[in-house]
């Protein structure tokens, strides 16, 4: 079987059979075309052809062409379940991927923001306008409830509980979340839904988005993206990305004394594993404040 015809069936699989949500989909559908053009310019066109070799090559490019080691394992992943389908299916003989290592991940830490530049960066003078009220809530909700942009993007009104101070979320997956949202938070996206959402709406064509752009529709993931770098860069933060006030939310909570099962909770995670980065972070909190609080830890000349 050809391999251009086999991911077909494949993406089709993900779709129908799966589940999967969209995104996923679409980004499954990119690494398994790049795999099928790599193998084809190395003369690989059909599904029993397809050795271990070939896909040491394909992850090896992604080193080759300086790729973020987060973008090789997921184009490893798409292969290995690309493969893992195929045998399922009884359309090839082996998974040539199911024994390739995923590539060495350098320990590094999430990129966080202290507690005052978090403070300066939702406290700044919005402007008293529906776009500009619209963003506070945003960057507000963003570290208020820990959620990824994809996730504040997917809001709709109705997921929003204010009274109860409670916010339905859809995550990876379509998995169901209901998270806690109170105080600045709570106050921000109320002012917003209440005095400055009403006059975005379109006329004869509502939108369910908590979060409208100015043509009335659901904001779109790039336009948070510029918010975020927009509202950061006046407060001296450059390069704000939504998720870095998602990793502020998680560090802040474990340095206040959340328990590690708690914040994966309140942040999706499939696995505590996923969480764990965060003990790493507390760790290096707890020594700081061991010492700059102790009176003999300092040394002495």
């Amino acid at each position: 079987m050809l391999l251009s015809d086999a991911r077909d069936e494949y993406l089709s699989y993900l779709v129908v059979e799966r589940g999967h949500a969209p995104n996923t989909v679409e980004a499954y559908g990119r690494d398994t075309a790049r795999y099928v053009r790599f193998l084809a310019d190395r003369g690989t066109r059909d599904v029993d052809e397809v050795t271990r070799v070939d896909v040491e090559a394909f992850v090896a490019s992604f080193a080759e062409l300086e790729y973020a080691i987060s973008s090789t394992e997921r184009a490893l992943a798409a292969v290995r379940g690309f493969h893992a389908f195929l045998v399922a299916e009884r359309l090839a003989k082996s998974n040539p991927a199911r024994v390739v290592p995923l590539p060495k991940r350098p320990h590094q830490l999430p990129e966080v923001l202290s507690i005052e530049q978090v403070r300066a960066l939702v406290e700044q003078p919005f402007p008293p306008t529906p776009a500009g009220q619209r963003d506070r809530a945003i960057l507000e909700v963003l570290y208020g409830c820990g959620l990824r942009v994809s996730e504040l993007c997917g809001l709709d009104v109705a997921d929003v509980m204010l009274d109860d101070e409670l916010v339905r979320v859809f995550g990876k997956g379509s998995k169901e979340r209901v998270v806690p949202i109170a105080g600045a938070a709570r106050e921000a996206l109320g002012t917003y839904l209440d005095s400055w959402r009403p006059s975005m709406v379109r006329v004869g064509s509502p939108c369910d988005a908590v979060f409208l752009n100015m043509r009335g529709g659901r904001l779109s993931r790039q336009s948070v993206h510029a918010i975020c770098e927009r509202s950061g860069r006046v407060v001296g933060i450059s390069g704000l990305h939504p998720h870095t006030l998602r990793h502020c939310f998680a560090t802040h909570l474990v340095e206040g004394g959340a328990d590690l099962r708690v914040v994966q909770e309140l942040l999706g995670h499939a696995s505590i594993a996923t969480t764990q980065i965060y003990s790493h972070i507390d760790r290096t909190h707890i020594r700081w404040e061991y010492l700059t609080a102790h009176p003999r830890a300092k040394g002495h000349a």
